[in-house]
């Protein structure tokens, strides 16, 4: 039997969010959802995230796990805001993310200056890699994709697999790999991975960016065979050493994300925000 998914585009960081349901118990997952983030106004608002209240509601769903492929760097999470809607008589879906999340944790809140009891217990569930999960009477497993990031997770539910920031759209090609714990050569062996799966699977993407003509509509996923035949970064062929030659020199090149300082703060406590409303960004000084 196969989940069904929507998938719910979100412009402002474009990101894909998903919601993966069994359709026999209607019992769902969401993946990666956003909270929207006005760094003009310097202001939180739940837009997006009640957009998936309403979606689960109208479809009848229960959610009994919000899933993080990683702590994002480009958008802030709704898992925590989410959790707090969806709880019902007490009990509330858990927030799951991989088992390396600590390491992720440990570094950023040094960063920051969090204390580190804001982040212990964040997440109510840590994955260990192949680990086996349900959504309703559906078998997922959790999958260890590093190379973006050192913690990241995909979770494969039927014939689909939920990459996040690993490999997107064929004609996007790869995410970057310079954040901290980042590897290319890791990136290089999870596309290695992804494609050992059969080729009428389906790889989801955490973001699309379309690239204009002849496409420019967001696209949430592609089969591993049309992967192989078309990613302009990871098609079948390319050497490990001329991608990872590549990959080093694009993202010496790249700015960092707009929103890396907020996400990663909220991100790594869930979505709760700071004890005190203060997030803090830090200055870079030049020629003073």
């Amino acid at each position: 039997m196969e989940p069904i998914v929507h998938t719910v585009f979100e412009p402002q960081t474009s990101t894909w969010q998903y919601v993966v349901a069994d359709p026999s118990t209607k019992t769902a997952v969401i993946i990666d959802p956003v909270l929207d983030f006005d760094p003009a106004r310097n202001s939180i608002t739940t837009k997006s995230a009640d957009a998936l209240l309403a979606l689960v509601k109208e479809k009848g769903y229960t959610v009994d796990r919000l899933l993080e492929t990683h702590v994002h760097a480009d958008h802030l999470t709704a898992a925590r805001y989410l959790q707090d809607k969806l709880a019902k008589d007490g009990k509330k879906p858990e927030i799951g993310i991989g088992r390396r999340i600590g390491q992720v944790q440990e570094r950023f809140a040094k960063r920051y200056g969090i204390a580190q009891e804001e982040c212990e217990g964040a997440f109510d569930k840590l994955f260990d890699d192949d680990e086996i999960f349900h959504v309703g009477e559906l078998e997922a497993k959790a999958v260890h994709l590093p190379g973006h990031t050192p913690d990241h997770m995909g979770y494969l539910i039927g014939t689909n697999i939920f990459s996040g920031d690993s490999i997107f759209n064929s004609d996007v090609g790869s995410a970057r790999c310079d954040f901290p714990g980042g590897n290319a050569n890791d990136l290089f062996q999870t596309a290695t991975k992804l494609f050992t799966l059969p080729p009428h699977y389906k790889i989801y993407t955490g973001h699309d960016y379309p690239p204009n003509a002849p496409r420019s509509t967001p696209q949430a996923a592609s089969t591993v065979a049309e992967q192989m035949e078309r990613n302009k970064h990871l098609k079948s062929g390319t050497s490990e050493a001329d991608f990872v030659s590549w990959r080093t020199e694009r993202d010496a090149g790249l700015a960092e994300p707009k929103l890396i300082h907020q996400a990663l703060q909220v991100n790594i406590r869930a979505g709760r925000l700071p004890r005190d409303g203060l997030l803090h960004v830090p200055v870079k000084v030049e020629g003073w």
